[in-house]
């Protein structure tokens, strides 16, 4: 049994998070900004842990951390003011890295999106700050001394999980052929918790028909 803690608790992947890995057997504590999502959260077999990590610093963030075995980040802004999404997708993300590290909690999982860091993404578009702060987060993820895997998805939907994906190495596929559910999303994140040989690695991927510990290993 692991201890694992999910920052960004309440969001669609997260929770199907929890369900799968308290239904596994593990200990979650999920982390959540609004107490009226506590129930949600409770629902999943998770321990829900009400703190805003936009409004935490890193040594407070570290003793809530503390006595885990691995964190996995799915927080986010979901848009909007591009200063809210660089105090959360960025710097809050960071400094939950620098806590970890501080609580001695190496192993980490982010989630990212397909193509963070690579795509060349305008000013004037409105993803711009979005792609920007995340860039930047996986980067310094990359070079925290953390037992990192960035989980990369495409554009996500809300089909059901099928326990299969493709990896997508070349970020060359047509827009309409990008998606994946975000079950599998979780079932993703998940599969890599469990298996210490994707530790320092990226998995684009998008939905498909290669079963995940497969497509993991490919």
């Amino acid at each position: 049994m692991r201890s694992i803690v999910i920052i960004g608790g309440h969001g669609k992947v997260a929770l199907h998070l929890a369900r799968q890995l308290t239904e596994r057997g593990d200990r979650v504590t999920s982390l959540i900004r609004n107490p009226d999502h506590q129930s949600d959260v409770a629902d999943t077999g998770a321990t829900p842990v009400v703190l805003d990590v936009e409004q935490t610093d890193a040594e407070s963030l570290a003793t809530v951390l503390g006595g885990h075995d691995a964190v996995v980040w799915s927080a986010g802004a979901g848009g909007g003011a591009p200063e809210r999404t660089k105090a959360v997708d960025r710097d809050a993300a960071m400094a939950s890295m620098d806590a970890a590290a501080r609580a001695g909690v190496f192993r980490y999982v982010m989630v990212s999106y397909r193509g963070a860091g690579r795509d060349e993404v305008p000013a004037d578009n409105p993803f711009h700050t979005y792609a920007e702060a995340k860039a930047t987060a996986d980067a310094h993820l990359r070079s925290s001394g953390l037992q990192w895997t960035i989980v990369a998805p495409g554009a996500l939907s809300l089909d059901p999980g099928r326990g299969s994906i493709t990896r997508d190495r070349d970020n060359d596929r047509a827009l309409d052929e990008i998606s994946v559910g975000r079950e599998d999303v979780a079932s993703v994140i998940a599969a890599v918790l469990e298996d210490e040989t994707t530790v320092g690695n990226t998995y684009e991927f998008v939905g498909g028909n290669t079963p995940i510990a497969e497509a993991l290993r490919g």
